[in-house]
């Protein structure tokens, strides 16, 4: 049956994060912000889709693999169409966007911009704070611009003319050292509030840095940025450790060939031409014309220099009653299973959790999966703790979490060191799960507690990233995750899971049994009906067997912020099926599936998208949510999902992108209502105690 090719469908996911940054309801602060999250998105997606791609390209231009599908190359064209087309959307928002700042009174102004009075000043902060951060790279024929360029920077290309002659220099933009964004002295009297962007420092300071080593008499300077190839091979020497082949491995990735060229549309045709040729690139299709900056992702931390209305109004994390009422949080999640949903929620909890159990006395062991976390994490130094405690403590660390495998390896090295037993989990399997185990001896017989969540335990994504976290005592589902752990630690043994949705092995013919059972409901005449919330459906398997259920008779509701390859409302295909993507403030990241299941209900939380690297190729877990009072706090919460007409839209056969009409009905947006929802509800059980 037609699918959406994934690329694409991810796309169109993007131009949904660009249509917050065009939306003028949205404050305007968080307009630029998202230019910055669209701009990240896009260099992740030529850094591994595009990059795959390529590899594609290159295998069935050699014949060693057959098209499936579309071909690679006529891919390949439609995506940097759409790309090119999407960088001219940009460009207009952010005009745009500047025009709305400076009705504000905040002035992103350029080096043709600067008064005498601010261009003095300029120089003097140039010098003291972002000379010493600059060291030129003189580009001559034998310079090789691939292997001197970095993947993560946005670089000015420079052309010193003195007469006829052209000297390159190639000037990394230095905005991991000193701030992007430069705040100029406002004059007094003045509401105007003047900020300069670093590369246009660079430019108007640029005689500082070539003055006396080069003879010139103009400059011409255009942004510039490469992205790179993000796959590597590990070395498979055996007398490596891990360890040291994901370094091995991550400092190859660093010379991976480029696959994108981004450039200022200004640049002139000698300078591009120069760099598509020094670069290997095809003009025509691995390159992209945009505005003045490049690594816009900066732009994410834009600040605020005006009245905290241009930004989004903080909310303030909620307390849990179910927790704040208890004693310890032992005690409360004996009373019953608690579910938080974050960031709505505050996740100190999850963080107490750990924390109390690395000095609880009763707790003997804890175990934990480890796939990306905050920098400073609390809970892997509460970790260490429990070791010193005497505690057993065993953390899956997953050291091929891509870009966060520096950071991944530093940890394994400092929790070993710690005392602590790492193990990285099952060879060629990545470790997705985002599961946590304690075993504690209570009345002289052990009990587990296990915390089992759709979403990283990391602080810092916990404020941006919508993620349901469930803590529980219930022995089917702790029996079940300690068996996990040993079948990341012993994949040789043969495990059997009755409960637990666990990939590779025990979740894609579960997942199938369920959309049976409501086919085969709807074939006899009873109610059958799938609600679904992933960020990712792209799996070929499940996405046929629903369009299967649907042509059944089963009601299918999705829920996608993502890649879908699904075309709803087809008929005589998927006539049942109705996809909406929100794209809001936060980032949705929660994964839940409902089915009816002639009223039982099944509902299960999980890591895993439905894509077939999540169910066939990793380790992740999903859980079935079996007490009736966190299945409707759920389900109340997916309700005002499906009801949003705000921050929805409707993703068709088209890929159109159109919201989701409101016609007469009360405006819904569903980040804001599930908060007075949730709200609401810890009132309601402030007040029952």
């Amino acid at each position: 049956m037609q699918l959406i090719e994934k690329e694409l469908s991810w796309l169109s996911f993007n131009e949904r994060v660009l249509q917050e940054a065009a939306d003028v309801n949205v404050p305007i602060i968080e307009r630029v912000r998202f230019l910055g999250i669209y701009s990240s998105n896009l260099d992740e997606f030529f850094r591994v889709r595009v990059a795959d791609l390529h590899r594609r390209l290159r295998l069935e231009q050699l014949g060693k693999v057959e098209p499936k599908g579309m071909s690679a190359e006529n891919l390949l064209h439609l995506v940097n169409e759409k790309v090119q087309t999407l960088a001219d959307r940009f460009n207009d928002i952010h005009i745009d966007v500047i025009k709305g700042l400076a009705r504000r009174n905040i002035f992103l102004i350029n080096n043709d911009q600067l008064n005498e009075k601010e261009g003095g000043w300029l120089r003097k902060y140039f010098r003291d704070e972002v000379l010493h951060h600059i060291t030129p790279i003189l580009v001559n024929e034998n310079t090789k611009l691939a292997s001197v360029m970095n993947d993560e920077d946005a670089y000015l290309m420079c052309a010193l003319k003195k007469g006829t002659s052209v000297q390159y220099a190639l000037l990394e933009i230095p905005s991991d050292k000193t701030n992007r964004f430069i705040q100029l002295p406002r004059i007094k009297g003045q509401r105007r509030k003047p900020i300069i962007v670093l590369d246009n420092a660079i430019r108007y300071c640029v005689d500082d840095i070539f003055d006396g080593f080069i003879d010139f008499d103009s400059t011409e300077m255009f942004a510039v940025k490469v992205t790179r190839d993000a796959d590597y091979d590990l070395e498979r020497d055996v007398e490596l450790s891990l360890l040291e082949k994901m370094s091995q491995g991550i400092k190859q990735r660093d010379t991976n060939r480029p696959v994108r060229l981004v450039y200022d549309e200004m640049m002139p045709d000698y300078m591009f031409d120069f760099m598509c040729e020094n670069l290997g690139l095809q003009p025509d299709a691995e390159t992209t014309a945009s505005g003045r900056y490049r690594n816009f992702k900066d732009f994410i931390n834009f600040p605020n220099v005006g009245p905290r209305y241009l930004e989004n109004e903080k909310l303030s994390a909620l307390n849990s009653h179910q927790f704040d009422s208890a004693s310890n949080v032992f005690e409360a999640i004996s009373k019953e299973d608690i579910l938080l949903h974050y960031p709505y929620y505050k996740f100190r909890y999850l963080t107490d959790f750990v924390r109390a159990a690395s000095f609880d006395p009763a707790v003997k062991q804890i175990q934990v999966t480890v796939y990306r976390v905050a920098n400073n994490s609390q809970i892997l130094k509460s970790l260490i703790e429990a070791v010193k405690n005497g505690k057993k403590v065993i953390v899956i660390v997953e050291l091929s979490a891509r870009f966060d495998e520096e950071a991944n390896i530093e940890w394994a090295r400092e929790l070993t060191e710690a005392g602590v037993v790492v193990e990285f989990g099952v060879a060629s399997l990545k470790c997705h799960a985002k599961i946590i185990h304690v075993v504690r001896e209570e009345e002289g017989e052990e009990v587990a507690y296990g915390y089992i969540s759709t979403g990283n335990l990391n602080e810092k994504t916990a404020r941006i990233y919508t993620d349901f976290g469930l803590f529980t005592k219930r022995p089917e589902i702790t029996e079940e995750l300690d068996k996990v752990f040993d079948f990341i630690i012993n994949p040789y043994k043969n495990f059997k899971f009755k409960h637990l949705q666990v990939s590779p092995n025990y979740s894609r013919d579960p997942i199938n049994q369920l959309i049976d059972d409501e086919i085969e409901a709807a074939r006899n005449g009873n109610r059958a009906e799938i609600f679904l919330k992933v960020n990712n459906l792209v799996d070929e398997g499940l996405s046929n067997k629903l369009y299967e259920a649907s042509q059944a008779g089963v009601k299918i509701r999705l829920i996608v912020r993502g890649m879908c390859n699904i075309l709803a409302g087809i008929p005589g295909v998927s006539d049942n099926i109705k996809i909406i993507s929100i794209v809001d403030r936060y980032l949705e990241h929660a994964r839940v599936s409902l089915f009816y299941a002639g009223g039982k209900r099944k509902m299960f939380l999980t890591s895993a998208d439905w894509m077939t690297r999540n169910i066939d190729h990793r380790i992740e877990v999903g859980c079935p949510i079996l007490d009736k009072n966190v299945r409707k706090l759920i389900k109340d919460q997916l309700d005002l999902q499906w009801r949003d007409n705000t921050k929805a839209r409707a993703l068709d056969p088209e890929q159109a992108n159109q919201y989701v009409t409101r016609g007469n009905r009360k405006k819904i947006r569903s980040q804001m209502a599930i908060y007075d929802y949730l709200k609401q509800l810890e009132r309601s059980r402030e007040r029952q105690a």
